[in-house]
């Protein structure tokens, strides 16, 4: 299979997603501080959901999504957004937020499984040797906290479930296509998440009304307004862009950000296994979205 050249949009998409998803991570802890995990998911998709619909709108996008794609959406929504969202908030606050995106973020792992397993899709020696320096990477950050996950089992199922959840979701959709502009979609499953996360909020929630203080307020809407907003934005153009394989293995790089932003905000490990796996994550990352020279 040739190897085809990424365009420069999908990585300066990559760049704006590695650091607005990558520096999300450590804020996890100070948005549910006063608010539930529920309440917190439910106001900030809310919030993002209605912020992307009326960029789209007054973009001069419509806002109508063709009928047959419907179940398709609300399908891969269940799997990418509501139980992503759920699992990793929880994965984040359980163990360090820095391991819980690394376990979070095997979903590239999870879809390159998937599409030779069930899509019988192959993959070229460069996706290959591109997986095994990822794993190697995920590898490394994970047997050093084998500890942490021991003494918060629930935290390291809830990350590594969160990443699968992401792969089947985002397979759903680029499988069975959906000729929706980028913000649209996303305003939508953003909306349609709102649901059944404000049903949690309700039942599993605070249980009592109450004015947060405006430090979680204003991380809760940074989080709604930047990464929840323009992050998933541009995944999804990138997954327009670029294969699944690929495109979720661009992503590897933003458990990198997330471990250097938690060492420098809550203290968190930030040593040479983490430099290591830094250096395995660059490597897979130019095995798969840089063009080989002609002489190679």
């Amino acid at each position: 299979m040739p190897h085809r050249a990424v365009p420069p949009r999908a990585l300066f998409l990559l760049v704006v997603l590695t650091l607005v998803w990558g520096t999300n991570w450590p804020l996890f802890h100070f948005a549910v501080r006063e608010i539930s995990v529920w309440t917190f998911r439910a106001v900030a998709v809310t919030l993002a959901g209605v912020t992307l619909l009326a960029v789209a709108r007054a973009r001069g996008q419509s806002l109508a999504i063709p009928r047959e794609y419907w179940p398709t959406i609300v399908v891969a929504t269940f799997f990418y957004l509501v139980y992503w969202n759920i699992a990793s908030t929880y994965s984040a606050i359980l163990i360090p937020s820095g391991q819980a995106s690394v376990l979070g973020f095997t979903m590239p792992l999870w879809s390159a499984l998937i599409s030779w397993a069930v899509l019988r899709e192959r993959l070229s020696g460069r996706m290959l040797l591109g997986l095994l320096f990822g794993g190697a990477a995920v590898g490394l950050l994970m047997v050093p906290s084998l500890k942490a996950y021991a003494s918060a089992p629930a935290g390291f199922a809830l990350g590594l479930s969160a990443g699968l959840g992401w792969a089947i979701g985002t397979l759903i959709l680029k499988r069975r296509g959906v000729a929706v502009p980028a913000t649209v979609l996303t305003g939508w499953q953003l909306l349609i998440t709102a649901v059944p996360t404000t049903a949690g909020a309700l039942i599993l929630g605070d249980g009592h009304w109450f004015m947060p203080s405006w430090q979680t307020i204003l991380v809760v809407a940074y989080i709604a307004l930047v990464p929840m907003s323009v992050g998933n934005v541009a995944w999804f153009s990138i997954v327009g862009m670029l294969p699944v394989n690929v495109a979720g293995l661009s992503s590897i790089m933003v458990p990198m950000v997330a471990m250097v932003s938690g060492a420098l905000v809550h203290g968190e490990p930030l040593g040479p296994t983490q430099w290591a796996a830094m250096v395995c994550c660059a490597v897979s990352l130019s095995l798969v979205l840089l063009k080989p020279s002609a002489s190679a």
